[in-house]
């Protein structure tokens, strides 16, 4: 931690400096804005989206996971390994995992090239850094990075524009969870800004031995010019866990519910992203925004096979560790006038990974290196003409793997073709209804390919044994009403998802402790998702997310339901504000739904209730949050075993958290 308060001291030793120079008002000054990111989508793009702003993120946050907020939204479900919001958690949205949906920061790619994950608690505390979410559920808009199948969660670094703040921070709540951080933005002065927040997080873990340290930095400088501006970000994370990562049979969850199948077992990651951008203006109508970026990553974790069979524990120990390197490039030239916007775009990456395996008493087992390569280029516009708003976007992706180790492997090149169109008509200034077809590929990720294996085996004559090595494709129709006002904020949509050849999760994990897949030859999943926030009054709003979802698989004459989708979600919140007191309940239903292609064992449907009670008091703010109010005892996730049994993962009972902030 003693590196990350150095950095956050000498960010604000620096913007002492920026004090005392020029603090000509902004509104004097002809600089233009700070950079912006052309993936998101307005109101006029015929998409489904949601935006998730800085006050909600700052009222809500704690240092949890992402997705326990970004679970509030239409058809997103999440669960933890350690039964809490620290350490590693995940979601699904639509019922489709995180590997097969883009997430991005200011247009850098978070997802890991090799597997196609992103995993926030490397970047531990990351919202309380992040000015804007955009979720665009579907194909959406062209992006860098792996494919958009599912869907896309693009976040947004800190508004340098934002006036001059400090904010010292510190939480502490059940399982001994603790958050300490400080945040500055210097705001922009003399054509200068920088901002910088430092965090450290330390939960026990809802389960026994499950629990997360974790420190990181965030640190956002620019220069703003008349024409153009210039702006890094760098991000840099560390943690620990204690892994949890291996479900529990619902025996021993009746015993004791803190049981941990994992044992013993440990990891440390440390992960660094860099970016560039400039925005250059050469005149009204034209911009051209460009970043170049490198992400770094080192890190291990311990695996007990004894533990994933089942057996004994011995000494046996394993470990797999990781070394890699992102470096990427992206460039986009927008010309827009009072009708037609168009942009396009050019993005590229190369990436390699090292993997070593090693057991405690046998030293290193097997060492081997994956390259993955990817460009694609883009280009889309949308043309208004009266009522009407036409969108047209394709983007060609290429994307290459190639594998050094003991076994031979033939380097792997995949050519995706992503064509989206689509209409809007604004039957008001505050109504429109769109609708949009758009078509996706995607690459399978290194673990479809190895089959669970971080080494590629071989047969009996040496040759690879691969499992899955053809993409998966996705037609997605969207259909969506929006109309906002004052009081009223409503989205409604329809969509219609028709897969060829889906990479989908069986429900089982392999021996390198992700979760395995299989092809099928058929399958569809469909909905209806809405979103609506009235305010009643000043002080009074309600919030309604909810989403309907029926999904099909059709194998070998066979119709079943994938896994882990549940039918109905529903989440429902009342909050009132007055006079710096401010008091919100929460409830979320979630839906039964399927552990195995069977259809024969499932998790249960569960209801939560959350509340929180805050209270600012000049430049203090306190809160409370109490999570489980009824001491629900639920679990949201779920495999059937190789022996057949059901593992679960249980999820906190009631618990509570409180913070106190100090801004000035």
């Amino acid at each position: 931690m003693t590196k990350y308060i150095i950095l956050f001291l000498f960010a604000i030793l620096t913007s002492r400096q920026l004090k005392a120079q020029d603090t000509t008002k902004l509104e004097n000054s002809k600089i233009l804005p700070e950079a912006f990111i052309i993936y998101q989508a307005d109101k006029l793009t015929p998409i489904t989206f949601q935006n998730l702003n800085l006050k909600d993120l700052k009222t809500k946050s704690t240092g949890q996971e992402p997705s326990f907020l970004l679970s509030e939204t239409p058809s997103i479900t999440n669960y933890s390994d350690a039964g809490n919001s620290q350490g590693y958690s995940y979601f699904r949205l639509r019922g489709i995992d995180q590997t097969r949906i883009n997430m991005t920061l200011d247009g850098v790619p978070l997802n890991e090239p090799e597997d196609q994950g992103a995993y926030f608690s490397n970047y531990p505390d990351i919202l309380n850094s992040v000015n804007k979410i955009q979720i665009q559920r579907g194909v959406g808009t062209s992006k860098n990075g792996v494919a958009s199948y599912g869907g896309s969660v693009q976040l947004f670094s800190p508004n340098l524009y934002d006036s001059t703040k400090t904010t010292f921070g510190l939480g502490y709540g059940s399982f001994n969870s603790l958050r300490a951080f400080a945040e500055y933005n210097s705001g922009v002065k003399n054509r200068k800004a920088l901002y910088v927040r430092a965090s450290q997080i330390y939960a026990e873990g809802y389960k026994y031995h499950s629990s997360n340290n974790s420190q990181s930095v965030f640190i956002s400088s620019g220069l703003f010019y008349d024409k153009s501006t210039w702006k890094v970000n760098l991000l840099a994370g560390h943690q620990q866990n204690q892994l949890a990562w291996l479900g529990v049979s619902d025996s021993l969850i009746e015993t004791d519910r803190k049981t941990n199948a994992n044992k013993n077992e440990r990891d440390q990651f440390t992960q660094c992203l860099a970016q560039l951008q400039n925005t250059w203006r050469p005149n009204n109508s034209s911009s051209v925004q460009s970043s170049v970026y490198y992400t770094f990553l080192k890190g291990n974790y311990d695996f007990n096979l004894n533990g994933f069979l089942g057996l004994p524990t011995t000494n046996e120990l394993y470990n797999y560790a990781f070394q890699s390197n992102l470096f990427g490039f992206f460039s986009n030239y927008t010309f827009s006038t009072k009708q037609l916007n168009w942009t396009t775009g050019i993005h590229g990456n190369t990436y390699g990974r090292q993997h070593l395996g090693s057991e405690k008493t046998l030293g290193q087992l097997y060492t081997n290196t994956g390259y993955k390569n990817e460009v694609s280029v883009f280009t889309k516009a949308d043309y208004t003409f009266k009522w009407f708003t036409f969108f047209a976007d394709i983007q060609y992706r290429y994307s290459s793997f190639d594998y050094k180790g003991t076994v031979t492997w033939d380097k792997v090149h995949w050519h995706f073709i992503n064509p989206k169109a689509g209409l809007s008509i604004a039957l008001k200034p505050n109504s429109v209804i769109y609708y949009s077809l758009g078509s996706m590929g995607r690459e399978p990720t290194r673990n479809d390919m190895f089959g669970g294996n971080d080494d590629l085996l071989a047969d009996s004559l040496g040759n690879s044994i691969v499992s899955i090595k053809t993409p998966e494709y996705v037609l997605n129709h969207e259909l969506g009403f929006r109309h906002q006002t004052n009081k009223l904020n409503f989205n409604l949509n329809l969509y219609y998802m028709d897969f060829k050849n889906e990479i989908v999760l069986d429900g089982k994990f392999g021996p390198n402790g992700l979760a395995l897949t299989n092809k099928v030859e058929q399958s569809i999943r469909t909905g209806v998702e809405s979103s609506i926030t009235y305010k009643v009054s000043r002080s009074f709003s309600l919030i309604n997310n909810s989403s309907f979802n029926y999904s099909r698989i059709k194998e070998q004459q066979e119709i079943f339901s994938p896994i882990l989708t549940p039918p109905f979600i529903f989440n429902q919140e009342a909050v009132y504000f007055y006079k710096g007191f401010g008091v919100a309940v929460s409830a979320r239903y979630q839906d039964k739904s399927f552990i195995d292609f069977a259809n024969t064992a499932k998790v249960n449907s569960y209801f939560l209730l959350n509340g929180r009670v805050s209270y600012e008091l000049n430049r203090f703010q306190f809160c409370v949050f109490v999570n489980n109010i009824t001491n629900t005892k639920y679990f949201n996730n779920g495999y059937v075993d190789l022996d057949g049994s059901k593992k679960y993962f249980v999820q906190a009972l009631t618990n509570f958290y409180a913070s106190i902030k100090y801004s000035f």
